[in-house]
């Protein structure tokens, strides 16, 4: 393990996500004129605090999490613009916010990926490479393939298939028909097999770059990976799964090393998997976290006063003990198992 830079690499991980998730919060809390009177960005010791208005921007010593302090959302406040003297709504969509960021982050960090791949096949033909069966058969970047064997198809997607298809088969040749310049040229091109023992004619179609089709896969990679984390818990909970599938900070500046050794691909895709993943947790109906906070205000909404600001606060002051007890052990099981390894 690259010791120092998997650290430094997890804080730049653990602060956009701690950034984006209480983001989504001060921005919504702002937008009903909530009265926040802080955003941290890290927990315990302060490193730095700039005051701007009513609200203190503050960066703390351990980068694990951060908080947007509202005033009122611990307790009786008679400030008109406290979270406990808004409406019921305007709570629950405050409360929402982060968790909602947390997904729109994956989504646009995937979709940005799947753009930047490519999102499908396009019609010309994207490369040749040289010396291969194609190009001694004069076929050259740029050239639009509409018949294969006999049957004309739509350039693109149904070319690639047919190809595919017919490198599948026994024939040793493939007849070709190709558009350069407004001309149609046949040829008839010979397979050659690769070391792994595939065969091809040496060419490769050319990717779309669409936004819109990169943010719909998006969309479907982060339902996706949403699924996978959710039967992980499932899992858990049930006693199917093991505290080995579980990883706290330590485990994740792991993971962040190996990863960022693979490549900045799979660390845009091992964030977004994060961002997910802490979306989902905080929607989690336990006290403390926002679907906690969510589920007592649905609560209060149909008990009236039979529960007080300050019952909420020690219930949600209780599920901090538990969450802060169980990330203690996860991560002195984090430790041990680095150096069991």
């Amino acid at each position: 393990m690259h010791l120092i830079p998997g650290i430094l690499l997890a804080i730049v991980l653990f602060a956009v996500l701690v950034i984006v998730h209480e983001g989504g919060h001060f921005l919504t809390a702002k937008a009903f004129g909530v009265r926040v009177n802080e955003f941290s960005v890290g927990m315990g010791p302060l490193i730095f605090q700039k005051k701007k208005g009513d609200t203190e921007y503050s960066v703390r010593a351990i980068p694990v999490g951060g908080y947007v302090a509202m005033e009122g959302e611990n307790g009786d406040s008679e400030d008109v613009n406290a979270f406990n003297n808004k409406p019921w709504w305007a709570r629950a969509l405050v409360l929402f916010a982060g968790p909602f960021m947390n997904l729109v982050l994956a989504v646009v960090v995937l979709a940005g990926l799947v753009t930047y791949m490519g999102t499908g096949i396009a019609g010309d033909i994207g490369s040749v490479k040289e010396d291969s069966p194609a190009y001694q058969a004069g076929i050259r970047t740029g050239d639009v393939i509409t018949c294969v064997n006999g049957t004309e198809y739509e350039p693109g997607l149904d070319v690639a298939k047919a190809l595919n298809d017919a490198s599948s088969g026994t024939d040793e040749t493939i007849d070709i028909t190709y558009v350069r310049d407004g001309e149609n040229v046949d040829v008839t091109v010979p397979f050659e097999t690769d070391d792994q023992g595939e065969r091809h004619i040496g060419v490769s179609f050319r990717l779309e770059h669409n936004v819109l089709v990169g943010l719909k896969y998006g969309v479907i990679d982060c339902v996706k990976m949403e699924k996978l984390i959710l039967d992980a818990f499932a899992s858990l909970f049930s006693g199917q799964g093991s505290m080995d599938d579980v990883a706290g900070p330590v485990g994740i500046v792991n993971v962040v090393d190996q990863t960022a050794q693979t490549g900045v691909f799979n660390l845009l895709y091992l964030l977004a998997l994060l961002s997910i993943n802490l979306g989902l947790v905080n929607l989690f109906p336990f006290p403390a976290l926002d679907g906690g906070r969510l589920l007592f205000v649905f609560i209060r909404l149909f008990t009236g006063k039979a529960i007080t600001d300050e019952m909420e606060s020690k219930v949600h002051y209780l599920g901090i003990v538990v969450l802060f007890s169980f990330m203690i052990m996860i991560t002195f099981h984090d430790v041990a198992r680095i150096f069991t390894q």
